[in-house]
């Protein structure tokens, strides 16, 4: 049972770029159906309810433009810090911890994830309190092979121990706190392509994984883009279908 007087705040990472996405427009400002990407993390994170509050991590000369164009226009009344994004993920993040307010629990989401839901949360919430640390993922549908750098086979890891990771990644905010500061000590972020790799090396706690959904898709490249207006689509459908047979 989650103790109710936690505090939680997500922090949503909007640093990203359109390198890959092949546009001038960053990725997470791509219009997908005729809201911004971004958007929906934060619509999602807004209507959670057990979560109080948001800092949104955005490229510092982007703050001006998610204030007026995104938070006030959309009226997101939890979005209360804004932090600068930094060179590497795990510098944006570690930005965004610094500007949390006398916190609990940490909800870190990257921006280009936009099919989060109420479920997903829910579980990783409760995850978290349990063990401190925890990890979105679905089972592989695929066998993995660990390949070397002459692009040999090594090993071929059992597929039912193969996750594929996805965010938002949720710990204890003194944990994840006192993971970035002791990597950050010993010079040892390099190679951290996740929140979870930072309490993994540190050796400070178990990170449990649980289930996300295969929708919970990243967009980084223009086919995603299109697979991300069909799950919207179906995800529209599914929700129109849920009302009509409540109201049955």
């Amino acid at each position: 049972m989650i103790n109710k007087k936690l505090h939680c705040t997500a922090i949503v990472l909007a640093g990203g770029s359109g390198t890959r996405m092949q546009t001038k427009t960053d990725k997470q400002y791509l219009s997908l159906e005729g809201h911004p990407v971004l958007y929906y993390s934060l619509k999602c994170f807004e209507e959670y309810e057990k979560v109080q509050d948001i800092v949104l991590v955005c490229k510092e000369k982007d703050i001006p433009f998610c204030k007026d164009e995104i938070v006030e226009r959309y009226g997101f009344q939890k979005v209360k810090y804004f932090a600068a994004a930094g060179a590497e993920r795990y510098d944006s993040v570690y930005s965004g911890l610094r500007a949390c307010d006398e916190t609990d629990v940490v909800f870190i989401h990257d921006s280009a994830r936009p099919f989060i839901e109420k479920s997903i949360l829910d579980r990783a919430l409760e995850a978290a309190v349990l063990y401190g640390a925890c990890a979105v993922g679905m089972p592989s549908k695929d066998t993995v092979k660990i390949v070397n750098k002459e692009g040999i086979v090594v090993s071929t890891p059992p597929r039912e121990e193969v996750w594929l990771v996805q965010t938002p990644q949720v710990f204890s905010y003194p944990l994840i706190c006192q993971a970035h500061e002791k990597l950050r000590e010993q010079d040892a972020m390099k190679g951290i392509t996740d929140d979870a790799m930072v309490v993994e090396k540190t050796g400070m706690g178990k990170v449990a994984m649980v289930s996300g959904s295969y929708e919970n898709i990243k967009l980084t490249t223009p086919d995603d883009l299109a697979t991300a207006k069909r799950i919207l689509e179906t995800i529209r459908e599914r929700n129109a279908c849920r009302c009509r047979k409540e109201n049955t």
